[in-house]
């Protein structure tokens, strides 16, 4: 879609090149989302392509991806064997139902900024315990959990001005033990709940639940919990009002398909179930 109100587009090259912010400004990554529907108060982009941010680093202590790293991107990288996570990373691509341009287009940062329950990259994020690098209006930098970062429905934790540089998941978490299910009320719908959980080498269990929730949780557990307390654990951390209401499924349902699907990640990692996502 044309942006009609537009009037100046910026292609910053270094930090320095930023410009000062100002009411109808908006931060150009992919743009999938940003095209895709009149923005009548944004008069300025700021193309943060131009500063040619690397998609992303494996180290020793872990995976950086730059915001701008695309989908696409993500989904071709080649971790360590012994990342045992890292087929999470493909599961979770894949719930970005969309086409090879939307997959080649839209970032890692977009999906979190955008802050849309459904948005598989927030729970991935959420799940393996990513933090967010955020720039400052200031020259500086602040650190923030990517569980802290989405604070509703296309609501986040940027104050204006700021822009998200990264996200890095620590090695530790990209060794635990993952299992991921996924419904929709239609085949290719959008996520009604998305639920993952995990399993450090410690026995320690969390389960981290997108999509059905206006907002990610992520729950912590010392050891495996039975179903029962697991199922007791999530209603007592996940009030009914938020669960998320919208077309593509309605709260009651949401919060049915939550506790079935926790209960199925539960027994996966507990070797009483199936791997299948």
């Amino acid at each position: 879609m044309d942006l009609n109100t537009i009037d100046t587009v910026i292609r910053p090259h270094s930090r320095s090149d930023l410009p000062a912010w100002q009411d109808g400004d908006a931060c150009l990554a992919g743009g999938t989302w940003l095209f895709s529907e009149p923005q009548p108060d944004t008069r300025r982009l700021v193309d943060l392509a131009a500063l040619g941010w690397p998609p992303h680093h494996v180290g020793s202590d872990g995976l950086t991806l730059a915001a701008t790293c695309t989908i696409a991107q993500l989904d071709r990288l080649d971790l360590p064997p012994s990342w045992s996570a890292a087929p999470l990373i493909g599961q979770c691509c894949r719930a970005l139902l969309g086409s090879f341009k939307i997959w080649n287009t839209a970032t890692v940062g977009g999906n979190l900024c955008l802050a849309l329950p459904a948005g598989p990259l927030i729970a991935l994020a959420t799940a393996l315990d990513a933090r967010c690098t955020i720039w400052s209006t200031d020259g500086t930098e602040r650190r923030l959990r990517a569980a802290d970062f989405v604070l509703g429905p296309q609501r986040n934790a940027l104050r204006p001005g700021e822009i998200l540089r990264s996200l890095w998941f620590p090695a530790a978490a990209l060794a635990y033990r993952t299992a991921f299910r996924r419904i929709s009320l239609s085949p290719n719908g959008r996520s009604g709940a998305l639920v993952i959980g995990s399993r450090d080498p410690q026995g320690g269990f969390a389960l981290t639940v997108t999509a059905s929730l206006q907002r990610p949780r992520r729950l912590a557990f010392a050891t495996l919990p039975s179903r029962t307390t697991l199922i007791a654990a999530i209603d007592d951390a996940i009030p009914e009002t938020l669960y998320y209401d919208d077309v593509h499924g309605r709260p009651d349902w949401r919060r049915h398909v939550t506790r079935y699907l926790a209960g199925e990640v539960r027994d996966v990692l507990a070797g009483e179930g199936s791997r299948c996502g």
